[in-house]
């Protein structure tokens, strides 16, 4: 196996980095109590990496804005959707919630002024909408989020980390960069422990860095990862934790901060990791 050693080039590049991400998340963080939403912290991460880009002299074309083949973006939106679908499907079965609340399908049929419509076919409607037209209105904060994590930081990683390195490390700091947001319960809920909440999460998001990790060396792509996390996100916390009738136990195993989700994301994750090894590290052998 070939040592890989980082460069200077590359390190001033990942210093640079992290230092503007630091400035960036500060104002992104204060903006949220002025605007109300989380945008203008998840459009921090891009920022830090345009300018790092620019201050660094590289390419902003090396971010990967090529679409790739249709198979790997089609992937990256049913991936989550498998996961999410086999954690709820086990949380529904094992009693840790019920499917399916019909005071959130009261809500949707009033606020789609659809009021003759059942719940079967207001679910569906739901469920296409916001899979297709909400999908596409959370793209720019999406976007300038993973310009960062997997535009810049896992094809750079990769220059001097095996695949394990590239994929855990930015699945880490992905992870860590939502800590204060829930540290300050901003983000999570008010039943588990903190101390629960961050691990399970930290869990998820991991997993989800490794597949997406995977998925953006495979393909050269950044969409896929953008796919990706606009699938993970609408499917969580717009359709199957909503549609969920939540019991005193729920919000131990629900949701990104619970412990089902996180387990079968991992598993999902563990297949990746293999791959990503056996495809990424034996190259460079």
């Amino acid at each position: 196996m070939i040592k890989l050693k980082i460069t200077k080039d590359t390190a001033l590049t990942l210093a640079t980095f992290f230092s503007l991400l630091i400035v960036c998340y500060c104002l992104g963080f204060w903006l949220i109590f002025r605007m109300e939403q989380a945008t203008p912290l998840m459009l921090s991460v891009g920022v830090a990496t345009i300018i790092t880009c620019i201050s660094r002299k590289r390419s902003l074309a090396s971010l990967g804005w090529q679409w790739g083949a249709w198979k790997y973006q089609w992937l990256s939106y049913l991936i989550p959707f498998i996961i999410v679908l086999l954690a709820y499907s086990i949380i529904w079965l094992g009693g840790f919630g019920d499917f399916y609340n019909v005071d959130f399908l009261l809500k949707q049929k009033q606020h789609y002024n659809l009021g003759t419509w059942n719940d079967a076919e207001i679910l569906l409607f739901h469920l296409t909408l916001v899979a297709s037209v909400s999908f596409f209105v959370s793209l720019p904060s999406v976007l300038g989020e993973e310009l960062g994590w997997r535009g810049f930081l896992v094809p750079e990683l990769s220059k001097f980390m095996s695949f394990t390195g590239v994929a855990l490390t930015s699945g880490l700091i992905w992870s860590v960069w939502h800590w204060p947001l829930i540290i300050m319960g901003l983000y999570g809920n008010d039943v588990t422990p903190l101390s629960y909440q961050l691990f399970f999460f930290t869990m998820f998001i991991l997993s989800s860095g490794v597949i997406m990790a995977y998925l953006r060396l495979k393909t050269g792509s950044l969409w896929t990862a953008v796919i990706y996390h606009m699938s993970a996100n609408i499917l969580i916390q717009k359709i199957f934790t909503p549609i969920t009738l939540t019991n005193s136990v729920s919000s131990w195993y629900i949701d990104e901060f619970g412990a089902i989700t996180a387990l079968v994301s991992c598993s999902v994750a563990w297949y990746f990791l293999k791959k990503g090894i056996a495809e990424f590290d034996e190259i460079r052998a």
